[in-house]
Order: C-alpha cells, then structure tokens, then sequence
C-alpha cells in the first residue's frame, strides 16, 4: 500500500512535459480513411464477442464528422462521465509517466496513426489502439476506478524499484486480457480490441495458452510487446479485476 498519498500537483508534474497539442487539422484525408475503416471493420467483427462495458462506452465515439476523432470532443463526452481524459502525446511515454496519468485519470494518445499496409497489426500502439481500444472502457465507472487504482499503485511500484510487477498486471488485464462473460469467454483488453489480427486468435487460436487471471499470476509471467501472445489470462469481468487489484498491497 501507498506509505503517504502523492498530491495532485506531484502527479501531474510527472506528465505534463509530455502532452502536445493534438493539431486536429494536420491529419490527412489518407489518415481519417485508414479510422474509417478500421473503425467499421472492427466493430463489425467483435459484435458481441467482447464484454458489454466496451460494447456500452462505444457510443462515445460516434462523434459528429468521420475520421480520427477530435480529442475534445471525445473530452466533453467522456468526462462528464468517469472523469477521465485524453490528452495527445508524441508516442509511447516511460512507465513512470504512464502510471502518473493513470493516477491522474488522464489517458495518453499517440498523436499519429498506422498505414494502410498495417491495417491488421502493429507493434506500438498508435492513436486507433489508444482510442478504439481503451476509450469505451474508460466510460464504466468500475474500469475508471481500477485504472486509477492502477496508476497509483504502478507510481508506487516504481518508485520501489517494483515497476515491472505492476506493468505485467496491466498487461495481462487492461492490455492483453480475456473475460468470462455470461458464460462465454469474450474480449477484454484494449490490444485485443483493436486489433483485427489477434482478436480471433485469443479466442479461438488452438496454439495459444489461456489460464485463469490471477494477481499473482499475472505479476510472475513476463510478456513481449513486439508480436502476437503465446498466452491469454481470462478474468471474471472489470468489478473481479477491480476487486483483486483494490486487494494488491506493494
């Protein structure tokens, strides 16, 4: 558990150098069509074979003109929610920083997105994996709470020298994990999410691993962010994950 609680002003002071302007207007036509189709082609595909608080926070982002949505429009619809935000980054920011936000109920977007020759995979995470996959989870209250709990818990990891327990639990959870939802095993994770590549093959790939998500488990089984999974976690939906990660003591 957090020795003493970390202000607000701290917090933010660990993020904020890394937050850009959006520049809305230097997306290119090229760029609003690769959202376009990836958008359609992808919840086309899910339907309902991803748990119902994503299927629920997707009105979110019917926003009112097509292509990469407008981070403050999406703001005005997701904030008044949850308290959440996003705010536009270059790219991947360091763990330490990344947990702040968390804290901080803010969500960081990489400010570019994919080529048409990378529809169905990419091994960073670009502005579609950072919407698409995470926003609609953002607007269940008990996804806001753990990805708050998260941050706070990911800052006191790493100031411990504990960073990387806390980054496989995010990992195999929030990122990367697979849920038991009515009775079927269904998406979870944002990497899941959006990608057209990897989603059938968590659920129904024959060459991979799935075990029951546990704390314990997820913290002791290390993972590579530069390919497809070899192993999938499956939980009990987000209170489960919230309740087992409100439980974590570091």
């Amino acid at each position: 558990m957090l020795q003493q609680p970390i202000s607000a002003a701290d917090l933010a002071a660990r993020w904020q150098d890394y937050v850009i302007p959006q520049d809305w207007e230097h997306f290119t036509a090229e760029d609003h069509r690769v959202w376009d189709i990836l958008f359609t082609r992808q919840v086309a595909a899910l339907g309902t074979r991803i748990v119902k608080p994503f299927r629920d926070g997707l009105d979110l982002l019917n926003l009112s003109h097509p292509g990469v949505p407008d981070l403050a429009e999406l703001n005005a619809r997701l904030e008044p929610r949850t308290g959440w935000r996003t705010v536009a980054v270059p790219g991947l920011v360091p763990d330490d920083v990344f947990f702040a936000m968390l804290a901080d109920r803010v969500f960081p977007i990489g400010n570019f997105i994919r080529r048409f020759d990378q529809l169905d995979y990419l091994d960073e995470p670009d502005l579609f994996h950072d919407i698409f996959g995470h926003v609609p989870m953002l607007a269940d209250p008990g996804m806001a709470r753990m990805m708050e709990r998260i941050g706070r818990l990911g800052v006191a990891a790493i100031a411990r020298g504990e960073g990387e327990r806390m980054a496989r639990i995010y990992w195999h959870s929030v990122e990367f994990g697979l849920s038991r939802e009515a009775g079927e095993v269904k998406i979870f994770g944002a990497g899941l999410a959006s990608s057209f590549g990897e989603y059938a093959k968590a659920l129904d790939g024959v060459e991979v691993e799935r075990r029951i998500f546990s704390i314990p488990a997820a913290a002791a089984t290390p993972y590579e962010n530069d390919h497809m999974q070899p192993l999938y976690f499956i939980n009990d939906g987000v209170e489960a994950v919230a309740r087992a990660i409100d439980g974590l003591e570091l």
